[in-house]
Formats: C-alpha cells, sequence, structure tokens
C-alpha cells in the first residue's frame, strides 16, 4: 500500500509539474514573439541605410550649362538614391534647406566648393550627402566647406536628444495602460480613460521638463514641445485602454508592435526614410513617433515649416484612441454593467511586460 502511495504521489507530481511547464511555455510566446519582433523591425530598418538610400534630395546650385551637366552626372552616378534638382543661386538653395525641401545643396566652386546643410533635420542624411558630394569635389580638384545651416541647443549638439525624449515618452505612456489596465479593471471605460489623459499629462510635463531646464535639449518653444508631448502620450494611453477591451492580454504585445517596433523605426530620429526600405519610410509619413519627432524638429530648427501636418497626424492618433473607448464603453456595456476584475496573476503579468520595455 505504500508503494501504491509513492507512486501516486510521485505521479502526481510529474503530472502537476508538467500543468506549470506547460503553463511557463505560453507565458515565454509572448517575450519571444517581443524578441523576433525587436529583431526583426530594428534590424530590417536600421542595419543598412547606404543599401536602402533613395530619393535623397540634394541640389547643385547654378543656372550655368556646366551645373546642369554637373548634378546630370552626379544623378547618373547615384542613380535611385539621390533625387538631384538645380537652383539658381545659394540663397535660393538656403531657403529650400530651411523649409525641409532639399537635404543639401551643393555650391560648386574650382578650388573651394561648398556643401549646404541642415543637420538637424536629420545628422545621417547630412553625412550621406557630405561623402557623395566630397567624392564630386574631390573630382573637380576642390576642397569641400560644409556649412550647417541649422543652429543647435546648448544640450542636443548632435540633434539626436529628440528620438531619446520620444523614448521617454512612450516607454512612460506603454506603461502607463499597463498599470490602469491591471489596477483598475472594475472603473467604468471612461474612466480608465481619465485617469489615462492625467497619466499623459504626468508623462509630458516629465518629459518637458528633462528636455527644458534639465539638460537644455530644448531653448525655446518649450510650450509647444509639451503641447505635442502631451497629445503624443495621450494617443498611446487612450489607444492602449480602448484596446484592452477587445484583446484583453494580448494588448500588451500589440502595443509593443504598435509604439515600439513600427514607432521607434519609422520616427525619423535615426535615419530619414530615405535612408531606409520603403515600408518604414511610408509610415514616416503618418506614425505618431514621427509627427512629435518631425513636428519638434520643425517647431524647433525650421521655423513651423511643415508642423501643421505633423500636429494633425497627433491629434488624428488621439482621436483614433478616443473612439477606441467609445468603442470599448459600447462594448462593456453590452456585457456587464461592472468589467471582470483582472485576477492577480494577470495583474502581476500586465505589470511585468509593462516594465519590460526595450528599444
Amino acid at each position: 500500500m505504500r508503494h501504491k502511495r509513492t507512486v501516486r504521489h510521485v505521479v502526481g507530481n510529474i503530472l502537476g509539474e508538467g500543468h506549470t511547464v506547460r503553463h511557463v511555455v505560453v507565458h515565454l510566446l509572448t517575450p519571444l514573439l517581443m524578441c523576433f519582433g525587436m529583431g526583426l523591425s530594428y534590424l530590417g530598418a536600421f542595419h543598412a541605410p547606404q543599401a536602402h538610400t533613395h530619393g535623397l534630395k540634394v541640389a547643385v546650385v547654378g543656372t550655368s550649362a556646366r551645373s546642369h551637366l554637373l548634378a546630370q552626372a552626379v544623378k547618373d552616378k547615384a542613380g535611385d538614391a539621390l533625387d538631384v534638382t538645380t537652383v539658381p543661386d545659394r540663397a535660393a538653395a538656403r531657403r529650400q534647406i530651411m523649409d525641409r525641401d532639399l537635404v543639401a545643396a551643393y555650391v560648386p566652386s574650382p578650388r573651394h566648393a561648398e556643401l549646404l546643410v541642415a543637420e538637424a533635420n536629420s545628422d545621417t542624411s547630412a553625412e550621406a550627402a557630405e561623402e557623395v558630394f566630397t567624392a564630386v569635389a574631390a573630382r573637380q580638384g576642390a576642397s569641400l566647406e560644409v556649412t550647417d545651416l541649422s543652429r543647435s541647443a546648448s544640450g542636443d549638439p548632435t540633434h539626436t536628444s529628440l528620438f531619446f525624449l520620444l523614448v521617454a515618452l512612450s516607454v512612460g505612456s506603454y506603461a502607463g495602460v499597463a498599470a490602469i489596465v491591471a489596477t483598475g479593471a472594475a472603473l467604468s471605460v471612461w474612466t480608465r480613460a481619465a485617469i489615462g489623459i492625467a497619466t499623459a499629462l504626468a508623462v509630458s510635463v516629465i518629459g518637458a521638463v528633462l528636455a527644458g531646464p534639465c539638460f537644455h535639449v530644448v531653448d525655446h518653444d518649450l510650450w509647444g514641445v509639451w503641447g505635442m508631448a502631451l497629445m503624443y502620450s495621450a494617443g498611446i494611453l487612450t489607444i492602449g485602454i480602448g484596446l484592452h477591451t477587445f484583446l484583453k492580454r494580448s494588448t500588451t504585445l500589440v502595443l509593443m508592435v504598435l509604439f515600439v517596433m513600427l514607432n521607434f523605426t519609422s520616427s525619423g530620429g535615426v535615419f530619414e526614410p530615405e535612408l531606409q526600405n520603403g515600408f518604414f519610410g511610408a509610415l514616416h509619413a503618418f506614425w505618431n513617433g514621427a509627427g512629435f519627432v518631425e513636428g519638434v524638429r520643425s517647431l524647433l530648427y525650421f521655423d513651423s515649416a511643415g508642423l501643421g501636418s505633423r500636429i494633425l497626424s497627433l491629434v488624428l492618433w488621439l482621436v483614433a484612441g478616443l473612439l477606441l473607448v467609445a468603442a470599448a464603453a459600447i462594448a462593456e456595456r453590452r456585457t456587464t454593467s461592472v468589467p471582470a476584475p483582472v485576477t492577480p496573476r494577470e495583474a502581476d503579468a500586465l505589470e511585468e511586460m509593462g516594465e519590460a520595455v526595450a528599444v
């Protein structure tokens, strides 16, 4: 009898452990999918910018036949990588660069050629143009002087800090969704959304303080930067809160895809769309991270050139979030007056995944 009890005990332990192992494996699928998605998106977006260069807008300054021949020669050699035009004079070239219509303009000279760029628009794009026209100047026997037309804030000499501000705002917003849905499931979806808007306010204030008086990344128009940060954060929070009603535990993975994998890679904070493949370049036109980064760049460095379209994109993302919240409210009203509470295990999983945002 003792032997039989021992066997049953051993078999019970094995079966119990097997159930636990299966449970662990199921929960490991989400981080493994995140690992695959992060690698696929980041390497796909950033691994070979030179190989993906297409349509980089540059110009040769001059109206003579020689200037047009030079522009055509550069175009023929570069192929689809460059979109080469001519502009009549240096002033016109400067105006188009500051309107963000050109990445660079080459001013030919027999001995001292000049390349006009705006590094605040994209340092990597300016470097790509400099590489091309350094070779052009060398073939003409001239040296090349690079003139940066944009100004830099004291805390952002490389013009890359706006991308890291985007990361900070995204992490605060994304983790805020996990905390709200994990601990506030008994609340109505509109109450959760109101808490989300308050969270967005806190996230945007933190971002503005860090970018402004703390690190001097932003040295003017801080109120405008804060407003865009608020819209950006509120968009993520309302979308996440609205989606949770329909997706439940899958919300974490979906938010990671939307606001990390696709968002950071298409924001233009590392490479402009002309240095990326067509997929991420297309996302750059309307994704919310690009709306924030490019909107702030326009406000700070380019006299608000193109700012309206970027603010519109942030507004539309926020409207999409509010519409999702409204749809969630209707769905919850049809099912039950009080949402089912999140179990402790689900709450722990949501909070852990909310903290596991990687860049």
